[in-house]
């Protein structure tokens, strides 16, 4: 968003200047109009994290978490924060989440995560809360089983 403001700016400058320059002398050029405000929120990149699964398993882990833990967003592979909510709420019931249920791919998340594919999906790293190799191929056996 910001290289395409620069390159209108620089491009509506350049243009002023040839205008200015072609122009009877003392006529000034036409200042550019006015863009209407824009909220951050409009702006602002959506908080996704597959941790390594592709769309199509993303989606298979989005269906389980929409039917059995709360998930009413959409089915769409990308597991933004709605979707880590959902993750979250059977991560705190059953495997040592102590966290909030806010949506954010933590430390705390991420080894809550690891204890349960240490126990169920083949994990055999440590619980240290980093999404490494071996946490996203453990997660990609989890999408793969659902």
């Amino acid at each position: 968003m910001r290289a395409l403001t620069r390159t209108l700016v620089s491009v509506t400058t350049a243009v002023g200047i040839a205008a200015g320059t072609l122009g009877v002398a003392g006529t000034a050029a036409a200042a550019p109009a006015a863009q209407p405000a824009v909220s951050a929120a409009a702006v602002a990149p959506r908080a996704v994290n597959n941790l390594g699964l592709s769309s199509a398993q993303a989606k298979k882990v989005q269906r389980d978490i929409k039917a059995n833990w709360g998930y009413k967003g959409a089915i769409d592979g990308l597991l933004g924060t709605e979707s880590w909510k959902g993750i979250q709420r059977p991560l705190k019931k059953y495997n040592g989440y102590k966290g909030k249920i806010d949506g954010i791919v933590g430390k705390e998340t991420v080894k809550a995560l690891q204890r349960l594919l240490k126990a169920r999906y083949g994990y055999t790293g440590a619980i240290d809360g980093i999404a490494g190799s071996g946490t996203k191929a453990a997660f990609k056996r989890l999408a793969d089983r659902i």
